[in-house]
């Protein structure tokens, strides 16, 4: 797999792409994330803006940052990716609650107060499948979220009208870093 490297005696390269596996919410939803952001980024004092709706999902597995797009990393997620077979399931958000981040950009995000376990399963075994394809996601923690928004001002947890959809599909993308672009390379229906 490609390796995150420079060439000896120079600085890194600036990382410029990310890739990730993730699952988004239905177009039914969307408009529902969109209000609750706006609403509880208002309610919070929160100066950062709500995400904008297309970019609301949930992150299942972080495969790397990069300058450039490894095509052995991609390739080899696709291959696995498509060896997944999962049946549709539902997903619940429940509670809202800043994440620790750098200090000017905190995630606030939806949250899950328990529960998702299709979810929690079916990230475990897409984490088995690219391990076996020779892909090592980033990071080893997974609490599912979506981000609705950045802010420097921390929210403690609390509970909102839960929000739920059916996952119906998974998405490879690939984010374009400090541009908030994110471009689907490829999708595969649950079935």
């Amino acid at each position: 797999m490609a390796a995150q490297t420079s060439l000896p005696g120079f600085a890194p390269a600036a990382a410029t792409d990310r890739l990730f596996l993730a699952v988004f919410p239905d177009q039914a939803t969307v408009p529902r994330l969109s209000a609750l952001a706006a609403e509880q980024c208002a309610r919070h004092g929160l100066r950062g803006r709500p995400l904008l709706p297309e970019r609301f999902h949930v992150t299942l597995l972080h495969l790397g940052d990069w300058a450039g797009l490894p095509p052995d990393v991609v390739e080899a997620t696709m291959k696995a990716a498509a060896r997944v077979r999962t049946a549709p399931f539902e997903v619940a958000f429940d509670r809202v609650a800043s994440f620790d981040g750098r200090r000017d950009k905190l995630p606030f995000v939806l949250r899950a107060d328990g529960g998702n376990a299709a979810l929690r399963a079916f990230q475990a075994e897409l984490g088995v499948q690219l391990r076996e394809a020779g892909v090592t996601p980033v990071g080893t923690g997974f609490e599912p979220h979506v981000t609705l928004a950045y802010d420097a001002r921390k929210v403690a947890a609390e509970a909102v009208a839960p929000i739920r959809w059916r996952v119906d599909e998974f998405v490879l993308v690939h984010s374009l870093l400090g541009r908030t672009r994110h471009i689907r390379l490829g999708c595969w229906p649950l079935a």
